[in-house]
């Protein structure tokens, strides 16, 4: 299993933070070759991805879920091996950090080589980035899940 750790300082509060993370539905507008996300229950979520002309599909589930603190979860089915956690920390009353950490098997050579070469790294940090940018654009967010899951 090949690990990445990345963080992003938000400048919004924490709830607004979290309750955007919850809206898995978005994250194709953040996140590169992400393709589509369905909320099949409240626990279970189905990936589309393209990356690099590698299309794959499986279900996801949270494992994990704390208001304003942490979203946990792991794939359960299809092509695609991986757990992480992200988790929010309040700054001050407008800064939150936001770090997310993952567990994940790279398929075949190619994905080995790119995981070693800091490709995975790179596109996690580039998806921080975008959210940063999503949630500062919009200075709220598009919904929120404040259910827990342990």
């Amino acid at each position: 299993m090949s690990q990445v750790e990345e963080s992003v300082t938000v400048d919004v509060p924490v709830r607004t933070a979290y309750d955007q993370w919850t809206q898995f539905e978005t994250f194709p507008q953040f996140m590169e070759g992400v393709e589509r996300i369905e909320q099949r229950t409240d626990t279970l979520t189905h990936w589309t991805t393209n990356v690099n002309g590698v299309s794959r599909s499986f279900d996801a589930r949270i494992t994990e879920q704390i208001p304003d603190e942490r979203v946990a979860w792991t794939t359960v089915d299809g092509e695609a091996r991986q757990a992480g956690v992200v988790t929010f920390h309040r700054i001050d009353d407008s800064t939150t950090k936001v770090m997310l950490q993952m567990d994940f098997e790279p398929d075949g050579v190619a994905e080995t080589v790119g995981d070693k070469l800091g490709f995975v790294k790179r596109q996690v940090r580039g998806d921080l980035e975008r959210f940063k940018s999503f949630i500062e654009s919009r200075g709220t967010e598009t919904g929120a899940w404040r259910g827990e899951v342990v």
